[in-house]
């Protein structure tokens, strides 16, 4: 399947079939990684990587992707551009896919990266906006696989802030016919539009439902997904957050209502005790560092595919 010269923007944009291309490229590299097989791709391929916002996995898993498939990742923060002086995102865009192979940008608004890639001639890739998150959900599809087997039919809840992970979460699931439940409080629930763009892109036996009681959301769910409560630039309402949300919590309790072999899943970094527990976070049926691990090898395949 040729998907060269794509962007990566949301999952959105590509179909059931194109998303397990990418699944199963990144499982190939994995067990080549782990077999100590060298396939260096993109060897002489350079990536421009612009983050507005802090990262830890992103930015890493990013960078490493490029140096084992053979290429550079640049590591580029808003003062290390003109675009924190003013210049225009255009501007930017067309420079720098003048020198490069591909743009990764992590930032707060989306329009700016689809005005990135409106303007640059190479693949641009969405590394997180305030209303999409999708390279994380290709690497969370790739973990609920490797646990479960399949996709097609699993139920996955997601219980708290309805923000960027619930929005991709419910575009991933409804193409790859996954039944995605998200439990949210009043004021807190996923974008309408969002909700509604996740039902039209749902393919049986895909199902979509927000719904604000977390103990019926729970039941029968075979995985269970949280966030953070108060995401990036979101700091000051904090506390605020912390109480709107104490029911959500993914606990011990919550657990024990969902399938007796459901997994545990959380996009990273965690606050224990507020949005999860510790015991759960740590406990035997937690897959939330192999859902870490797995942004490596799903940013292996996007690279590798569109690049």
């Amino acid at each position: 399947m040729n998907l060269k010269g794509r962007d990566f923007i949301t999952l959105a944009d590509f179909s059931r079939e194109e998303i397990w291309y990418l699944l199963e490229l990144a499982k190939d590299l994995k067990n080549k990684q782990k077999q100590g097989i060298s396939h260096q791709l993109l060897q002489g391929k350079t990536l421009a990587m612009i983050f507005q916002k802090a990262s830890t996995r992103t930015r890493v898993s990013f960078e490493v992707a490029m140096f084992h498939l053979g290429g550079l990742g640049m590591f580029l923060s808003k003062n290390d551009l003109q675009i924190g002086r003013g210049e225009p995102i255009e501007d930017t865009a067309r420079v720098l896919a003048s020198y490069c192979d591909g743009i990764l940008i992590r930032t707060f608004a989306h329009q700016e990266v689809l005005d990135l890639a409106k303007y640059a001639a190479v693949p641009v890739i969405n590394g997180l906006t305030d209303d999409y998150h999708p390279t994380q959900v290709l690497a969370d599809l790739l973990t609920i696989w490797e646990h479960k087997g399949q996709l097609e039919g699993l139920k996955l809840t997601y219980l708290g802030d309805g923000n960027n992970m619930a929005h991709s979460l419910m575009i991933g699931g409804a193409i790859m016919g996954m039944e995605v439940v998200i439990s949210a409080p009043q004021g807190y629930e996923p974008n309408p539009l969002m909700v509604a763009k996740a039902k039209s892109l749902a393919k049986d036996p895909s199902k979509i439902y927000v719904v604000s009681d977390p103990r019926e959301a729970v039941k029968g769910a075979q995985i269970l997904y949280t966030d953070v409560w108060a995401s990036m630039g979101q700091e000051a309402e904090a506390a605020i957050r912390i109480k709107a949300l104490a029911q959500y919590q993914l606990n011990q309790e919550l657990l024990t209502l969902a399938d007796k072999k459901a997994i545990v899943m959380h996009c990273l970094p965690a606050h224990r005790g507020e949005e999860i527990t510790g015991d759960v976070m740590e406990g035997p049926q937690s897959v939330v560092f192999d859902e870490a691990e797995n942004r490596l090898h799903a940013h292996k395949a996007i690279l590798a595919a569109l690049i």
